[in-house]
């Protein structure tokens, strides 16, 4: 396998993946970032890192956004929002994290392949993103790449799509949004 015939099989995981996902549930995940106070996020690994580039759009988008456990997160309280992102939904950190949230009364989204989870009596809604994970479940799309890379990949650029919704829904000058973007650079 070229490298080129590996960025055109992931390509197409990415393709089948992102067309997978409910309508629905992703318009419940815009209305909940659109309605919230400030926004959360959390997962582990590569997950969180598609997460922090999710957090850090939202801020360029005017939704107040945090990563859990930055030394600058505030605290949270009702009105706000957490997105959850873990494939399986049994990562342990997020998990406990979620159970936290819920107590306090924010508002949870879990984006994972998992619908019957650890995460689901946390949350108030989930994202179906259906691809393998380390569970192996029915109906999980499968991925040539190795361990969950497809669901990291997918997971940022949903994430990203639901920003985009959120900017055309908003009638936000994109333009404008480079008044936003890091200057220290």
């Amino acid at each position: 396998m070229t490298v080129r015939e590996a960025g055109r099989e992931i390509l197409t995981e990415l393709d089948r993946s992102l067309a997978a996902i409910e309508e629905s549930q992703a318009d419940h995940l815009v209305q909940a970032l659109m309605s919230a106070e400030r926004v959360f996020v959390v997962g582990v690994g590569r997950v969180m890192l598609s997460l922090r580039a999710f957090a850090k759009r939202l801020n360029h988008i005017g939704i107040p956004a945090w990563c859990v456990g930055d030394t600058n997160e505030p605290a949270a309280q009702p009105g706000d929002l957490l997105v959850v992102g873990s494939g399986s939904g049994e990562s342990v950190i997020p998990v406990a994290i979620a159970r936290v949230a819920h107590e306090i009364g924010v508002q949870i989204v879990h984006i994972g392949s998992s619908p019957s989870s650890s995460m689901a009596p946390y949350s108030s809604a989930f994202v179906r993103i259906p691809v393998r994970t380390r569970l192996g479940l029915p109906q999980e799309i499968d991925s040539i790449q190795p361990m969950t890379s497809l669901f990291e990949q997918a997971l940022y650029l949903f994430c990203d799509a639901v920003c985009l919704t959120i900017v055309k829904r908003k009638g936000v000058d994109v333009p404008s949004l480079w008044e936003t973007h890091a200057n220290l650079e």
